[in-house]
Order: C-alpha cells, then structure tokens, then sequence
C-alpha cells in the first residue's frame, strides 16, 4: 500500500520539479534521475557534518514505491542515520506532489554512505561532533 499524507519530520533537502528530459519512454521519470537528485540531498547534512568535502562511497537499502511523473514536485528529506570514524550514512526519503491532484506519497527511500575527504580525496576524519 503506498505511503501518503505528510512527509518525515527530517530535514528538507531539495526540491525540484520532474521535468520531460528526466523522464523514460513510458513518461516515468528515470530512477538513475532520482538516485541522483537523492544523492544530492543527502550530501547536504553530510557536508554540514565532515565540515567539508565528501565523496559518495555507498548506496545501502534503496526502494523504489512508486514512479515519479513529469511535472511532480520532488521532495527529498535528509537525516543522518550514523557516523563512523571518516564515514557518515545519510537516509533519504524522497516524496512526490502529484501534479494533477496535489497528493503527496513516499516514492522512495534509501541509505547513501559518503566519506569525508581532504583536498587531495585521501580519506580524514570528521571532526569531533559538537
């Protein structure tokens, strides 16, 4: 059954609406479009916790629900699921208002795991948590 009604209490990431170049020949929009456009979000509260550059070293646990049309507004919610000593896993949910009836539903969701990096992409530790 799909999930509808109000989105997570996380943080909000992005927002971006489906558009006809983003979408396959059955007028879907590409999951690879949407893994990056969550991607994207999750970097934002990875970034804010390396306190610098990151690079994307995993995707655990993604789930497609429902497809996404051109013209839904897509919206992904970023948390931080946990940290490691250089690592930080970041669960994103995206969710999806329906153009036509304004409906907002979980489309997916998965876990993106990102690495803190120094200015040469050698893996660093993150800094001591405030």
């Amino acid at each position: 059954m799909p999930q509808t009604g109000q989105p997570p209490g996380s943080e909000l990431a992005l927002r971006v609406f489906a558009m006809p170049k983003d979408a396959n020949a059955n007028g879907d929009v590409f999951g690879g479009w949407v893994m990056s456009q969550m991607d994207l979000a999750g970097a934002v509260p990875a970034v804010e916790r390396a306190g610098g550059r990151i690079a994307t070293v995993a995707v655990n646990a993604m789930r497609f629900h429902q497809p996404i049309a051109v013209g839904d507004l897509v919206t992904c919610y970023a948390d931080i699921a946990s940290t490691g000593t250089t690592s930080i896993s970041v669960k994103v949910e995206t969710w999806a208002k329906r153009r036509r009836t304004s409906t907002q539903v979980k489309v997916t969701e998965g876990t993106f795991v990102y690495v803190a990096i120094d200015e040469n992409g050698a893996k660093r530790a993150l800094p001591p948590d405030d």
